[in-house]
């Protein structure tokens, strides 16, 4: 647990290294954080749920910092609005990596005592709970960087290479393969982690469909630009339409057209689109819309689990995946009493959920169970498109 620990919390420095200091203290929208409040947020939990609980005599390194860098567990006290996270200048950024040192040093001392405190299996469960949320905020912490550099005016890369962004291509056509009528278990199951709103195993049945081998790609995408789908009412939901109007949508985010060709910003700048790459950042308007223009759908997130079970091969994606499932608990989901229990339940409105995981997503984090969940109109993740019949 400790190698797990320690792995984790140097991935997010390695992530936050190719920054400059301006770029950690912005915020272009209420959904995209500074990196420098991820920096600090993943540090305050370790620091709220584990060390002020359990190390006696513990001094914790702010007393502000509850109050700065609370994302939303009311239980805990107030916070600063969501929206107001990047007109924080101080504590610095340079402070910020000394907080963060401070909570590593201090829970690694604590985990060479633990097997002796009596709270231990708590304490370790805590701890597993910490990692999984760093990681869960590391892919936010990429998504959010892309957004910061991809807006300004003159598309700064973060990195000259190794991009994850950049590495994947399918040159093959797309194929479909039948899954059968009956019924499927779905949930996790066993006594690895997995988060609450997983768990629940319950058995579905599902009439047979077929879905494809890959996700969608974007020169499969262009073709519906072209087809002038975004001019178009019949192809969107109301809310759908709503949303290209008032935004005056023709595209992707991240897609910018320099006399007649298409680009696209990656974490390595703007570079041409690719079109055997993977459709990346459209919402779920623009998946359900694309869907039906191809006279397909999107699979609910049971007929993708169910997929999965058949083989597994057929659904590595490097994009998380819209299904038309909304966010809603599995039979039995019960939250636990406290701040953690604040952790998915609440959240179980109006959002849609994501399966997959993407090429954002750290090492070990993903598993078929895994349910990721956005708000319908929301583009900034590494979100694609898989398609059922």
């Amino acid at each position: 647990m400790l190698d797990y620990f320690l792995k984790t919390r140097a991935w997010t420095k390695q992530l936050i290294e190719p920054l400059q200091t301006e770029d950690c203290v912005l915020q272009p929208v209420q959904e995209v954080s500074p990196p420098k409040w991820h920096m600090a947020h993943t540090s305050w939990f370790f620091e709220e749920f584990v060390l002020k609980p359990f190390v006696k005599d513990y001094k914790v390194f702010s007393e502000d910092y509850a109050y700065l860098f609370n994302s939303y567990y009311n239980h805990v006290g107030q916070r600063n609005p969501r929206d107001n996270r990047g007109s924080i200048s101080r504590p610095s950024t340079k402070v910020i990596r000394q907080y963060r040192q401070h909570v590593t040093e201090a829970v690694s001392l604590f985990w060479k005592q633990l097997q002796e405190h009596k709270d231990w299996p708590e304490i370790s469960r805590r701890l597993e709970i910490g990692i999984n949320h760093e990681q869960q905020h590391q892919e936010l912490l990429l998504t959010d960087i892309k957004y910061i550099l991809g807006t300004q005016p003159f598309y700064p890369l973060y990195v000259e290479e190794g991009a994850p962004d950049c590495d994947w291509s399918a040159e093959k056509a797309l194929e479909w393969n039948r899954v059968e009528e009956g019924m499927y278990l779905i949930g996790h199951e066993g006594n690895d982690f997995c988060f609450d709103n997983e768990k629940g195993a319950h058995d579905v049945f599902l009439e047979s469909f077929e879905i494809a081998d890959r996700a969608v790609r974007n020169d499969e995408y262009l073709e519906f630009i072209e087809a002038g789908a975004y001019q178009d009412f019949q192809w969107w939901l109301a809310e759908g339409w709503d949303w290209v109007l008032a935004n005056q949508m023709d595209s992707p985010l991240y897609w910018v057209k320099k006399e007649d060709q298409w680009f696209r910003y990656s974490l390595s700048g703007l570079i041409p689109l690719e079109p055997f790459g993977p459709l990346m950042h459209v919402n779920y308007y623009e998946a359900d819309a694309f869907a039906r223009w191809k006279g397909a759908r999107l699979p609910t997130e049971f007929e993708w689990e169910a997929a999965f079970q058949i083989n597994p091969d057929w659904m590595y994606s490097p994009v998380w995946e819209w299904t038309a499932s909304a966010y809603l608990p599995y039979p039995g989901f019960k939250t636990e009493p406290g701040a953690l229990g604040e952790y998915n339940g609440k959240f179980m409105v109006n959002q849609m959920v994501l399966r997959g995981g993407s090429l954002a997503t750290p090492e070990g984090h993903w598993r078929p169970s895994y349910r990721n969940f956005f708000h319908p109109h929301l583009q900034w993740q590494f979100s694609g498109i898989r398609l059922v019949r």
